[in-house]
């Protein structure tokens, strides 16, 4: 009678398996992935599920309080104030998504430059970077905001200035650790150019920190141009912004505080939910991880 030498060998478990497990093993994770597909999808739907045109007046109306026909009541010149925090969901996303591509595209950029040449290049590209960090990002963005003027556009350019520095200064830590690995070595050993070796082999392996960067900046964006509007220096009239909403009901905090707590409210849940995500997506990718969660 024989006997086995050998256990059979367990199961191989895919990379998305593993991904799925960790990322959505954590509830708080799970609560803000949620939070994010409801903000996507009521931006992409708003003009169906706003009960009112968000930018049309009715002094009739105006600081109506909450009723059936209007769920949030109006604001000072009688627009309906569900509309416009639903129809504020597609601004902040736009705004997010546009300064975070800005923002990634010109740092990463540059971070990869400098951490694969090195030497004086480095040195230039940083000190630069180095310069832009030495102003706190929220104070450069309403610098830039107030020269450039208000405005969808100017907003999206002042913040993707002030969240590039985090993009380049990450991304050529990552360059710098991973050119030295040896299939990079052998790549050059075999004759390919910089720029292949930079994109085919450098550039793919910093992803996923990158990753996790983008998704936890997304929600400081949408603070930032939240605060940027709230000055008065971001989006404006009479298109929906949370942080104009919130200024604009302040004065009437103590009669009519929904005016402000809702889209106050709508910004807490949105910056939750992006760090929350952000986290999940830090343990799912980072592989010293994947065997204590």
């Amino acid at each position: 009678m024989t006997t086995e030498l050998f256990a059979e060998a367990p199961p191989r478990i895919s990379e998305w398996r593993r991904f799925a497990r960790v990322f959505f093993g954590r509830k708080l994770v799970l609560i803000g992935f949620v939070i994010i597909l409801a903000l996507v999808l009521t931006a992409i739907f708003a003009p169906l599920l706003a009960p009112h045109d968000p930018n049309s007046p009715d002094l009739e109306l105006r600081l109506a309080a909450p009723s059936g026909g209007y769920w949030l009541g109006t604001d000072t010149i009688g627009r309906d104030t569900l509309s416009r925090v639903i129809f504020g969901t597609r601004t902040s996303l736009i705004i997010g998504l546009a300064a975070i591509g800005i923002a990634s595209f010109i740092g990463l950029s540059l971070g990869l430059v400098a951490g694969y040449y090195g030497g004086w290049i480095y040195t230039c590209i940083m000190r630069f970077v180095d310069a832009i960090m030495a102003f706190p990002m929220i104070l450069l963005a309403l610098v830039i905001a107030a020269l450039l003027g208000g405005g969808l556009f100017n907003v999206i350019i002042a913040l993707g200035i002030g969240m590039m520095p985090s993009y380049a200064r990450l991304m050529s830590a990552q360059v710098m650790s991973i050119k030295q690995a040896d299939y990079v070595m052998a790549e050059r050993s075999m004759g390919a150019s910089n720029t292949r070796i930079m994109l085919k082999h450098v550039a793919p392996n910093c992803l996923p920190p990158l990753i996790v960067l983008v998704t936890m900046m997304l929600g400081a964006t949408i603070l930032a141009e939240a605060g940027l509007s709230f000055l008065g220096v971001g989006i404006e009239p009479p298109i929906a912004a949370w942080g104009a909403m919130v200024s604009e009901g302040r004065q009437y905090l103590l009669t009519h505080p929904i005016l402000s707590f809702a889209p106050g409210l709508a910004i807490m849940l949105v910056v939750f939910a992006f760090n929350m995500v952000g986290d999940g997506l830090r343990d799912a990718l980072d592989p010293r991880l994947r065997g204590i969660l």
